[in-house]
């Protein structure tokens, strides 16, 4: 039997909308296109739109990019109708059965190159839905690629009709995945890309599967208007993955169950419920989408969304935020809380996107808030609210409304007498739960006497999305868990033991021998665990005290200058620090006048650690130019969140916690815990989840330390929140394994590639393909491999320096196709993601550089001259950010490098020639495209900062005469190139 072709796949695809009612229409180019939505404007809004009322639509739809028209799109517009009168004219109706949905392919659109698409789903005539094909056989990621690729060639042409598309489904037949549609200023991630599933999380991968579920008429107008999310704040979109939607609708539905009920049941049945979606999971989006329906409901007065922790409070307020700008206030005061259930006005100032009280002298930035029907705030404030005798009064008008409370992570267990409380007091409500870690049986806390379980507060579980599912979808990573008792050190024949096995003495586990031995091995073991500082990590530990030896002994070996390694704490420092279930900090902000004159008393057992602290925070005020301190609540406050900024932005190498952070901080670029802490149950698997966030190809797993044996511990969280296997999927098999892995596809390779020669003798593209998908997978393993201790080119089976060969081999395949992408004639390796984050193994940088340039400098003959200058060049080359670079790197070491006096003057005489370097190419840029300097260099230095694209805008501005509308479809994305070209060789690894 004969394989399938694209054209055969295709054709099945749209045989099968059409049975789906889709209405099938060729479109050939771009004036058809531009016509039949006319047409289908003209239907959905009732009126005959005519040709100059058209030129007014297409006005407004030109305007702005995949963000801006996405907003643009649920929203309408004014038209000035040729007899005088005003119409205005929607995109989209809410319902299924207004929109008119037509099915296209081969739309052929002219930009940079002209471009033919796959399969063009067209709702009410835009393109809504756009799916790229390719044969069974051929890599997903291809298709994937293959939109990228149009991204940057044309979608933006033809009044940029094309970045209305909402969706993009991606299938090879056999895999079918979607995602929304991105920026052209931003990468998009393969990461990013979703299967669709049932409801429980069975997928539907064939391409004949998705479309029966997916490509419905009701689902994809329900998917367009509910569940594609526009980011305000990152302007950009984001769609929800299936078990989100399903969790949205469950709680809809229950919601609608009490509805149903007659008036005295509905305070009287418990109706409520909650949703197990395991951490990294994406809760926030989840119920941020929940709540958003919700408050559509007129029949529910408040939706109040509940965090436990005051720290919590900022994060999500800020990422609820992100979802739709200034839709929350997250109450900094009880006092404020309850003017918003009163619906009173409520004054702010809004900085970095969440609003913060002020009072009505404030003037300036002064914003004022009526009646929101959306609720962020603490459990705290809460209790607060509707216990404290000067709040209770008010708060008796509302009790009897119908309220609707969501709580964030509800396996926390600080709640269980307040949880009460509420219900108690609020008589006309319905509560639901999210939570990662559910609390049950066997994990459960007991509080005032008894143990509560989630099921008790929340009495249903509507939806589960379990570690195991997450993994499976690649939608959280896997644990690589290491158990370390012994290791030998490199410049010893010696083993130095860290004792784990059968100590259970607090005098001998926080021994200063031990604790010593354990920061030698996370200084030696964290380049390696992060990738050389790609990533960063935390150090959680048993108590407070043991916190401060850690971070004193840091401190003295960084001074003896043993690491450079960037560190931060924070810790409680409330007569709690010692609860090992302890996660909150000192709340100040509830403390009358009196109450904090009192708190410079605190008694001896945590006035001590405060000290500590203080100091702790003075070393971060002295690194970064801060100025914080633990004297007043909104200092510390404001330290927590700008220690949370800087592990994301990768600005603190280790993070020392006793329980701060081990549950609901959310930082992709962490990849690595170490763990010198009992955990057990839930607080195991929400630390250990700290680590597991996709982020790209180079984080391959979270990573585990365990200075103590939580072996079994770790066995039994698993399968209480999964199943009893689940330790084989959610852990990382051993190194040996791995090393069996390796050896095999660097098998494969030889057979393609027997050496490193033998690759330029590949006779076609199908030859270099299969050795770019060989070698990829060989840095896959390698990759993984790198992070482990044990870890050793003896024990893989090639050279290190063999493997290097290969890798630049690797590398001008890559510039082969980067050279040549766009031309007429198509190559089959365009679409292939060469996944260069992979390569990113060493700190390949200018400090690097000038160090090898300085030996090159000291070379003491001819022969060690050559040696110096080929691993110079291989370094460079070696690097996919530094490759750019080589030839200037070269003219420097032979015009140059042999007029400085000596080794120590490289550095300066280098990045003077840089600089020199750079001008001169600023200008050759300038007079090449005739274009105004100055204006040049701000546009390169707002790439360089941002790390984005340059806009269509900022190029035309840098024009000293700006083309036509028809040359700039060429002209612009040239120039923007050369400012990427120009960026990538001059800032980048430099």
């Amino acid at each position: 039997m004969s394989y399938q072709s694209e054209q055969q796949l295709e054709d099945n695809f749209i045989a099968q909308l059409q049975q789906q009612d889709y209405e099938r229409i060729q479109l050939n180019d771009a004036q058809a296109l531009k016509d039949n939505l006319r047409k289908q404007l003209s239907a959905l809004n009732k009126l005959e739109i005519s040709e100059t009322e058209f030129r007014q639509v297409r006005n407004a739809l030109i305007k702005g990019n995949v963000f801006d028209k996405a907003k643009l799109l649920r929203d309408r517009i004014s038209i000035t109708r040729d007899d005088g009168s005003t119409a205005y004219i929607r995109f989209l109706a809410d319902s299924h059965e207004e929109n008119i949905l037509q099915v296209t392919n081969q739309v052929t659109i002219k930009g940079r190159y002209k471009n033919r698409y796959d399969v063009t789903v067209l709702v009410n005539g835009l393109p809504l839905i756009q799916i790229e094909l390719k044969r069974r056989g051929l890599e997903l990621k291809e298709a994937f690629n293959q939109v990228n690729r149009y991204q940057r060639h044309s979608y933006w042409a033809e009044d940029g009709i094309f970045q209305f598309v909402q969706i993009f489904v991606i299938s090879n037949g056999v895999n079918t995945k979607y995602y929304a549609n991105f920026p052209s200023n931003r990468k998009p991630s393969f990461k990013q890309t979703f299967y669709w599933a049932d409801v429980d999380n069975h997928r539907y991968a064939k391409l004949d599967q998705f479309t029966s579920q997916f490509l419905t008429q009701k689902h994809i107008t329900d998917m367009i208007t509910k569940y594609v999310v526009i980011n305000e704040t990152d302007r950009m979109l984001m769609v929800m993955r299936p078990y989100q939607i399903y969790a949205t609708e469950a709680i809809i539905a229950r919601v609608g169950e009490r509805a149903a009920l007659p008036q005295e049941r509905q305070i009287t049945e418990d109706l409520n419920g909650y949703i197990w979606h395991t951490t990294g999971s994406g809760k926030t989006l989840t119920s941020f989408k929940t709540a958003q329906l919700l408050t559509t409901d007129p029949s529910i007065d408040r939706v109040v969304f509940v965090v436990d922790r005051k720290d919590l409070d900022y994060q999500t307020a800020k990422e609820f935020n992100n979802f739709k700008k200034g839709c929350v206030d997250g109450t900094d005061k009880t006092n404020i809380l309850v003017k918003q259930f009163l619906g009173k006005e409520v004054y702010y100032i809004e900085e970095d996107g969440v609003r913060k009280s002020a009072s009505q002298n404030d003037g300036g930035k002064l914003n004022e808030l009526r009646n929101e029907k959306l609720i962020v705030t603490t459990i705290q404030k809460l209790n607060h609210a509707i216990s404290r005798k000067r709040y209770k009064a008010q708060m008796e008008r509302v009790r009897e409304q119908n309220i609707v409370f969501i709580f964030d992570e509800c396996h926390r267990s600080q709640f269980g007498e307040t949880h009460h409380r509420i219900c108690d007091f609020f008589t006309n409500h319905q509560m639901f739960g999210f939570t990662g870690t559910p609390i049950m049986a066997k994990n459960a806390i007991s509080k005032s006497g008894r143990k509560y379980t989630t099921t008790d507060l929340f009495h249903k579980a509507l939806h589960k999305y379990t570690i195991v599912d997450a993994i499976k979808d690649e939608n959280v990573l896997r644990f690589g868990v290491e158990y370390v008792g012994r290791y030998r050190k490199k410049d010893s024949a010696n083993e130095v033991d860290i004792e784990v096995q059968n100590i259970d003495t607090k005098e001998l586990m926080e021994s200063d021998a031990r604790l010593e031995k354990i920061v030698d091995y996370i200084i030696e073991q964290h380049g390696r665990k992060t990738h050389s500082k790609s990533f960063t990590s935390m150090f959680c530990v048993s108590s407070v005290p043991a916190l401060t030896k850690y971070y004193e002994l840091f401190a003295k070996k960084k001074a003896e200058g043993q690491h450079d390694l960037r560190i931060a704490t924070i810790f409680s420092y409330s007569d709690n620090e010692e609860d090992p279930d302890a996660d909150g900090v000192f709340d100040f902000t509830e403390l009358t006048q009196k109450e904090s004159s009192a708190v410079a008393e605190m008694p001896a057992q945590y006035t001590h650690s405060r000290d500590k602290l203080e100091s702790y925070i003075g070393d971060y005020n002295a690194m970064f130019g801060c100025n914080y301190t633990t004297k007043d609540s909104e200092s510390y406050y404001n330290y927590y969140n700008d220690i949370s900024k800087k592990v994301r932005e990768r600005k603190i190498d280790l993070l020392l916690v006793v329980n701060m952070f081990l549950t609901g901080f959310d930082s992709k670029t962490l990849n690595t815990l170490f763990v010198d802490k009992n955990l057990k149950f839930h607080g195991l698997v929400q630390a250990y989840s700290r680590t597991n966030r996709i982020l790209n190809e180079q984080k391959s797993q979270g990573n585990i330390v365990c200075f103590r044996n939580l072996k079994k511990r770790t066995d039994e969280a698993l399968a209480l929140f999964s199943n009893k296997d689940a330790k084989d999927t959610v852990i990382m098999p051993p190194y040996s394994e791995f090393v069996k892995l390796f050896k095999e596809a660097l098998q494969k390779l030889e057979a393609i590639a027997p050496d490193v020669d033998s690759v330029d003798d590949l006779v076609d593209e199908d030859a270099e393909l299969e050795f770019i998908k060989a070698f990829r997978e060989l840095m896959r393993l390698r990759n993984v491999l790198s992070t482990f201790a044990d870890f050793d080119f003896d024990d893989i089976g090639i050279e290190e320096q063999t493997f290097e060969d290969y890798k630049s081999k690797y590398l001008d395949l890559y510039d082969k196709v980067k050279t040549n992408t766009g031309g007429d004639k198509e190559s089959i390796l365009e679409e292939v993601d060469f996944e260069l984050e992979l390569l990113a193994m060493d700190v390949i940088n200018v400090t690097y550089i000038l160090n090898l340039l300085a030996k090159l400098k000291e070379a003491e003959n001819e022969e060690q001259y050559q040696y110096q200058y080929k691993a110079l060049m291989q370094a460079v080359g070696g690097d996919p950010e530094l490759r750019s670079k080589q030839e200037l790197i070269d003219k420097f070491i032979k015009e140059n490098l042999p007029d400085v006096k000596n080794a120590e003057d490289v550095g300066e005489a280098f990045s003077a020639y840089w600089e020199v370097e750079k001008d001169k190419a600023i200008k050759q840029l300038a007079t090449e495209e005739d274009l105004d300097e100055e204006a040049v260099i701000d546009v390169v230095e707002r790439i360089e900062y941002t790390s984005q694209e340059p806009l269509r805008e900022d190029v035309v501005k840098t024009m000293k005469k700006p083309p036509s509308v028809l040359q700039r479809r060429k002209v612009i994305p040239r120039i923007a190139d050369k400012f990427k070209q120009f960026v990538d060789t001059f800032y980048k690894g430099i």
